[in-house]
Order: C-alpha cells, then structure tokens, then sequence
C-alpha cells in the first residue's frame, strides 16, 4: 500500500471513530430523574447514583439529562459518562436561594451533559416566569439548563408537578427559546404533563420538533433535521420512581 493510500484509509477510520451529526453518526440521549434531593418520597439515597451510573455506562450517551440532582452528583456520574462538557442549574426556593438537597450543602436542581466532540463554550440557564407558588404546593421554582454549541445544542428542564397550566407554560417558554437555536437541538426531561393531560404536552409541541416519550411524564423533543430510531424504558430496580429513557436519533437525510 502506498503512503497516499494509508493516509486515505487512516483518515476513513478516524472519522468513522469520532462520529458526527455531519457524517449521519447516532445520537444517544439518556433521560434520568434520580430523585436524589432527599426529601421526596421517592428518595432511596446513593443507590440511584449506583444504578445511574450502571445505565449510563452501558448505553454511552452522547447527550446526558438528570433531573431531581445534587449539585456534586455531576462528579459521581461523570467517570461512566466520559469526557463530556456538564452543566448543573438549581431549583429556587421562593425567596430566591438555591433549593438545597438533604444533609448538606449541596445545591438541588438539574444537570445537562453533552459529549466533548459534540459541546461547545455556551452556556445558559434560570428559572421560568411561569411559576406555581400556592401554599399547598411544593413552592420550588423551576429550572432549565441549555449547552448551545455548532455541533448540537441540548437542554434539560424538570417542570411543576402541582399545576399542568403551569408546567405547559413553563414547557412553551423553553421550547421557544430551543427554536431560536441553531440545528439540530434535543430539548429532554421531566416535563410532568402526559400525553392525555389537559392540558397535555401535546399542547407544547413546536413546529419543527418531533418528540418521543416513557408513556407518561419524561419526553424528548428533537428538532426535525434529526430523526428518532429506537426509544426505550430502562427499569432502574426501585431506586427512583422513573424509569430512565433512551432514545436514539439520526440526521435526517
């Protein structure tokens, strides 16, 4: 084989190692609400991050979504994640301060990771406007958390599980914000409004977007320059009460 030869060759395997969205690799997105904060029924301690990371290592995301977190289990769940750019945005209590998880100081919120080869340097999170603060409700103002970048721009949010107007409004405002991003963007969490709802999150879907979802409460949208492939539930064996959801898209051609 002559050298130009085995540079051709050598430049094929390269790529077909690195994978892009511009070559029509796959994208894996893995949706998660570990309900690790500590004070919610669901709560079952360190075992989720055990059993998190299990899931995460055997199905190599390149898009990462956890919802209901700590603010150190960035650290916890990265050795199975890989090299990968993370983001962490807290829940608010009313008066504004961090929502705190139990027994420390660590923050409660959200975490959006996205793969090296696919994030960039930006980086943009809050609250919503829309908020449910009625005396019997948790009182916890919601987040999102976005990494726009070239290659792909992601986002994760987890919405009010007291009032379906409010999680709709919450869900119109962020899908809003991914249509102004360039392509292709995956919105992913726990939106708290189902299918059938009424209001549902039918009532959230954008033009441009498709979504795919667990049956009930955890979706991803995607916009329409991607296309999904194979979406699945993946049991987490009673250390949080949501399933984790796996979905893989392709580049439409």
């Amino acid at each position: 084989m002559n050298r130009l030869a085995l540079l051709i060759v050598l430049g094929l395997l390269a790529s077909a190692c690195t994978g892009a969205t511009s070559v029509g690799a796959a994208i894996t997105v893995l949706q998660l609400n570990i309900c690790h904060g500590g004070t919610a029924v669901c709560y079952r301690g360190d075992a989720v991050l055990v059993k998190a990371a299990e899931v995460i290592s055997s199905s190599k995301p390149q898009v990462l979504s956890v919802n209901e977190a700590c603010s150190g289990d960035i650290d916890r769940l990265r050795p199975a994640m890989g090299p990968a750019r993370a983001l962490f945005v807290a829940a608010r209590n009313l008066d504004g301060t961090p929502t705190l998880c139990r027994g420390g100081d660590q923050q409660y919120g959200n975490i959006i990771m996205v793969a090296s080869r696919f994030a960039g340097t930006a980086q943009e999170s809050g609250t919503y406007t829309a908020q449910y603060t009625a005396a019997d409700g948790i009182r916890e103002q919601r987040s999102w958390a976005c990494l726009p970048a070239a290659e792909l721009n992601a986002c994760t949010t987890h919405l009010s599980s007291d009032n379906a107007p409010t999680a709709l409004a919450q869900c119109q405002d962020l899908m809003s914000r991914a249509a102004r991003y360039p392509r292709p963007a995956i919105v992913v969490g726990d939106f708290n409004l189902k299918d059938q709802g009424s209001p549902g999150m039918r009532d959230c879907d954008p033009a441009g977007f498709s979504r795919r979802g667990d049956d009930s409460v955890q979706h991803v949208y995607a916009s329409d320059d991607l296309t999904f492939g194979r979406t699945t539930a993946i049991d987490m064996t009673g250390t949080t009460d949501h399933p984790a959801l796996l979905a893989t898209l392709t580049p439409t051609r």
